[in-house]
Parts: C-alpha cells; sequence; structure tokens
C-alpha cells in the first residue's frame, strides 16, 4: 500500500499538534510523517527543489506528487476519520485565496503557538508511522 507522507516543521508547536491530531485520527494507517529538519525529508524533498530555509508549510508527497499549504492540508483531510473529509469540498476555492489565509497562519505559528527547542521524539508505540 502506497502511503502518504506529511513533512512538518518539528520546532513548531501548531505543527506537532497538527501532527498528533492526524495520528489520531488516522485509522487506515496511511501516513508518515517526517520532521523537515530531519535528513529524512531532505532525502525525500530533494527531487523537489524545496527551499528548507524558508519552509512555513506542511507538505504532503502523495502517489510521487508533492502538495503544499492549503492544498496538502485539504488532501490530508480526505483520510482522516469521521466528518473530516467533508473539508475536502474547500478544495474548490482557487488556491491563491486559500493559501492567502493558511500563509496567515503560518507567517505567525511561532509567534501564537510559540516554538520547541528540538523536534519531537516519537513514543515507541508511534515510531512506526516516522521515517
Amino acid at each position: 500500500m502506497e502511503r502518504g507522507i506529511i513533512f512538518f516543521d518539528g520546532v513548531c508547536n501548531l505543527c506537532n499538534s497538527a501532527v498528533q491530531f492526524v495520528i489520531q485520527r488516522d485509522a487506515k494507517d496511511y501516513f508518515r510523517f517526517a520532521a523537515l529538519q530531519s535528513e529524512q525529508a531532505q532525502e525525500y524533498l530533494d527531487r523537489f527543489a524545496v527551499d528548507f530555509q524558508a519552509m512555513d508549510s506542511i507538505l504532503l508527497l502523495e502517489n510521487g506528487k508533492l502538495y503544499r499549504r492549503s492544498s496538502a492540508a485539504l488532501r490530508i483531510t480526505k483520510h482522516l476519520g469521521g466528518l473530516w473529509p467533508a473539508l475536502y469540498i474547500l478544495i474548490y476555492i482557487p488556491a491563491f485565496i486559500r493559501d492567502f489565509f493558511y500563509k496567515l497562519i503560518s507567517g505567525n505559528r511561532y509567534k501564537i503557538w510559540g516554538k520547541r527547542t528540538s523536534c519531537m521524539v516519537p513514543t515507541p508505540d508511534l515510531e512506526k508511522k516516522f521515517l
């Protein structure tokens, strides 16, 4: 089974909370995760010319295609349990509008939610979900 890989800012409190949110609702065990600061993320993302210094977005690698910002977030909701997949309808809003709001939040994420000094270390139960 091909899995989606979510790349996230490992020192961002909001991003780490989002990862925990996805893990709790990923009933089909579809997602794997990697902090953008990790060597594994850099190896996967080298072919997409991702600027790791200016990274302010969650990324989703799915079926060989890299999705960024709101497109990544909405595609992630499609695989979650509950009513979360219904949010995917927002994909029909043009990306420049969706991403305006996404960038507003991501640009202020450290100010609002704070920042860690190091990346999250998964518990032994969750280790298999991380690259």
